[in-house]
């Protein structure tokens, strides 16, 4: 007996919502969790080429952490264009000046870079203190 495979369509993707809190995790295991949530790897019907993935929601994104000497080391890099325009930031700086960045960056990273990661970013909501306005999507705690 044959068993066919199900296939998800886009009108028929149901996306849960989930509380994540960032306090006191290591960076790239947290960013690795929340791409598979957003990704829909999790799911049994798990489908590439559509948009099933969960939404996510993380809170105290500030007080993520980094192994190592990491603090010192790790830059983020942006660049103007222009000659002499590469603009270098430590983690640390990063970290007091736009602490959503670290983990939105981490996270992008780790998506497909097509429209399909685009809308999967989407999904991702940040904030630096525990609280949030989601509370219409009813959302679910997730441990990471």
């Amino acid at each position: 007996m044959v068993t066919k495979t199900k296939m998800a369509k886009k009108e028929e993707v149901n996306h849960e919502w989930y509380v994540i809190d960032a306090a006191d995790k290591i960076l790239g295991r947290a960013a690795t969790k929340i791409a598979v949530l957003l990704n829909g790897k999790d799911r049994v019907d798990y489908t590439p080429h559509v948009d099933n993935g969960a939404g996510v929601i993380v809170l105290n994104c500030g007080k993520i952490k980094v192994t190592g000497k990491k603090n010192e080391q790790k830059t983020y890099e942006r660049f103007s264009g222009y000659p002499g325009g590469l603009r270098r930031t430590t983690y640390d700086k990063m970290l007091v000046e736009d602490p959503k960045y670290i983990l939105r960056h981490a996270v992008k990273g780790m998506l497909p870079k097509n429209k399909l990661g685009t809308l999967m970013l989407r999904r991702l909501k940040l904030y630096v203190g525990a609280e949030h306005p989601h509370t219409a999507q009813c959302p679910k705690e997730k441990k990471v």
